[in-house]
């Protein structure tokens, strides 16, 4: 009698079936409006806490922040004008969803930064912890709103589009258009500032570079 090989040979020996694709999840609307929420609320935070420290930021907030220093001008408000022409790139390249909720997210933490002295205020900061927990804490909201397909606009759009669209990592994007309008802090605020400026820019480039990789969330 003719036994079949297939039959025959144990269980552990027959080559084993290829893996089905993992399917991603889509968000749920509450899933999106916490997710963006907390995510406004932290780039808010460590923008006020580079304010306090008076450390700048690359990318649109750090013109914000630039034009804040040199002028006087609101920094909410300057944020929201700077990001505008983004929104074009945004619009064009990453579609309605991604621009509308960009967009959501820009006016919110230009509202919370613009509200943020009238109820929060630090005694005290050291500026270098600022520059690490502020980057981390911007970081982290970045992340947050990336991953709900949103962003604040600006270099962050840019970054988002060179991932999506020609597999860069986001976070070395935005670190390299941060570290350059960083050092323009040279022109109205000391070189001890500045060296803290690129301490926070590396912070949260690294962060973004380390937990926002092209093809690692799945979420959508």
């Amino acid at each position: 009698m003719k036994i079949d090989p297939a039959q025959s040979a144990p269980e552990s020996a027959l080559p084993s079936a290829a893996p089905s694709p993992v399917q991603a999840v889509p968000h749920t609307w509450l899933e999106d409006a916490i997710a963006l929420t907390t995510g406004v609320l932290f780039v808010a935070l460590g923008l006020v806490m580079f304010k306090h420290a008076g450390i700048l930021i690359g990318g649109v907030a750090g013109l914000a922040f630039l034009a804040s220093y040199a002028f006087g001008w609101n920094l909410g408000l300057c944020f929201f004008l700077f990001s505008l022409p983004f929104f074009w790139l945004s619009w064009r390249q990453l579609g309605t969803e991604f621009t509308l909720k960009s967009l959501g997210s820009v006016a919110a933490v230009s509202i919370f930064t613009a509200l943020a002295p009238k109820v929060l205020q630090f005694d005290q900061v050291n500026p270098w912890l600022a520059a690490v927990l502020g980057g981390l804490l911007i970081g982290f909201g970045l992340l947050a709103l990336l991953r709900h397909h949103a962003s604040v606009g600006g270099v962050n759009i840019l970054a988002q589009w060179a991932q999506q669209k020609r597999g860069y990592s986001a976070g070395k994007v935005q670190l390299a258009v941060d570290l350059p309008i960083v050092l323009l802090a040279f022109l109205v605020v000391t070189p001890e500032r500045v060296l803290q400026s690129v301490l926070g820019a590396l912070a949260l480039g690294a962060f973004l570079a380390l937990n926002h990789k092209p093809g690692r969330y799945l979420g959508v």
